[in-house]
């Protein structure tokens, strides 16, 4: 079962290296973390995970990896300089800022200060000189290089419309209140697909596409059940959508979106285009009197269509946190003891298996243990380890609370014979195994 609190979550993450607090040693910056070893891995097969759907599996999506600095002008028309901001307010009696919709209990009404408007973005300085004259913005999100690229992207691959554009990166926020562990945090990365469609085509590619990425979670360890669909009210619905829907999960600290998809329609494109009035733009865009690109494409007739487009959008942090919440179990075993299990889908597991030389001061079943682990660690499977403990029991269960599948324990006879004990993280179960079979099996686990 998942986790009973957020405390179990961030407990784990501490004591076993997924996740450390940034700048602890110094009292922390609030809303940054820093990834361990293990939680390294677990982020980069999740990202992995999400590449292959999108980019491997879908012959017309490409690839992007677009720079953090963004010019104004982009977050200008954009939207980004006006509309990118949150009411804040100030608590007089405990000194505290606070997001207007998460005001806590105890902060009474009558010592709250007025709402006003606090911009989100991260501004710096570019070059030499810090007058003002020269600065740039971190970008807030990882779209809007996409929609600037559209034109480059199709031009280099000569992609007809349907395609898309992924791409996984950073993104930076300004958040009044950072909050529930890595849920709402300052710095943190994006899963984004831009796919553009004709005008027509919109309602079925967006309803595509949430179902796509319903089973995607699912393949990673969020069951169809444990998602809510949240069709987004027109009167909440963002300026440019037409509709948009967000899968919502059940994180310890209650209900909160996933991922939205949303049909942003010709919002995007015709902001960022030139010669606008050439163009039928059905959105209500700001004059663009600094583009040098007409972001469109032409029909069978010669008529210039602006795309409109499908943005699936997850937050690699929130899926990293939910996908931990289904995987942690507190199991009760039959001699009344209890144990913690990750119980990851192996594809995502930081450590696909553990090689434990049975005793540690043996040197030829160290040796042959070593050659295993090498062996394994060649053929890119994923990371294998070598536990050499000399506490079978303990390695065991370090193993089961990491999330690592699959554990081969060689012993005496494996001197003698060439064999293996396997022990299953899930089932405890073990088997043998010749040491010439293992790669195959190891590779089968891996694509569960």
């Amino acid at each position: 079962m998942p986790a009973k609190n957020m405390d179990e979550i961030v407990a784990l993450c501490k004591r076993r290296g997924f996740i450390f607090q940034s700048s602890e040693i110094y009292g922390g910056l609030q809303g940054t973390y820093d990834f361990g070893p293990l939680g390294v891995e677990l982020k980069n097969n999740l990202k992995n995970a999400w590449w292959e759907a999108m980019v491997y599996e879908n012959d017309n999506i490409e690839g992007l990896d677009s720079s953090i600095l963004t010019n104004p002008l982009v977050l200008k028309y954009s939207g980004h300089e006006e509309t990118f901001s949150d009411p804040m307010v100030d608590c007089k009696s405990c000194n505290l800022r606070f997001r207007e919709d998460q005001v806590p209990d105890h902060c009474k009404k009558e010592d709250l200060t007025e709402p006003r408007q606090f911009n989100l973005m991260f501004k710096t300085s570019v070059g030499p000189l810090e007058d003002g004259s020269n600065y740039a913005y971190l970008r807030p999100e990882t779209a809007q290089q996409i929609f600037t690229n559209f034109k480059n992207v199709l031009d280099s691959t000569s992609r007809p419309i349907p395609f898309g554009i992924a791409q996984i990166g950073k993104a930076f926020r300004n958040e009044i209140t950072p909050r529930n562990f890595i849920f709402r945090v300052r710095e943190f990365e994006q899963m984004e697909l831009e796919y553009f469609v004709m005008p027509g085509e919109d309602e079925d590619a967006h309803d595509l596409w949430v179902q796509k990425r319903i089973d995607w979670w699912s393949n990673q360890g969020v069951p169809i059940e444990n998602i809510e669909l949240y069709d987004v009210p027109t009167d909440e619905l963002a300026h440019y959508s037409k509709k948009t829907v967000d899968l919502m999960y059940k994180f310890p600290h209650g209900l909160e979106e996933l991922e939205g998809i949303a049909n942003r329609t010709d919002f995007d494109l015709g902001s960022h285009s030139k010669k606008q009035d050439e163009l039928k733009i059905s959105s209500n865009v700001m004059k663009n009197k600094h583009s040098n690109s007409k972001m469109a494409v032409q029909n069978d007739s010669g008529d210039w269509i602006v795309p409109y487009v499908i943005e699936p959008s997850a937050g690699v942090e929130r899926g990293f946190l939910a996908i931990l919440n289904e995987a942690y179990t507190n199991e009760e075993l039959e001699d009344g003891k209890n144990r913690i299990v990750l119980r990851l889908k192996p594809h995502l597991s930081p450590v696909k298996a553990a090689v434990i030389p049975l005793k540690k001061n043996n040197k030829n079943i160290v040796n042959n243990a070593k050659k295993i682990k090498d062996d394994l660690q060649k053929m890119g499977l994923g990371r294998i380890i070598l536990e050499n403990t000399g506490n079978i029991g303990k390695s065991y269960r370090k193993h089961d609370e990491i999330g690592t599948p699959l554990c081969i324990t060689v012993d005496f006879d494996t001197l003698e014979d060439n064999s293996v004990t396997l022990r299953d993280r899930d089932t405890m179960a073990q088997t043998r195994l010749q040491v010439g079979e293992l790669a195959m099996y190891i590779k089968d686990l891996v694509k569960k």
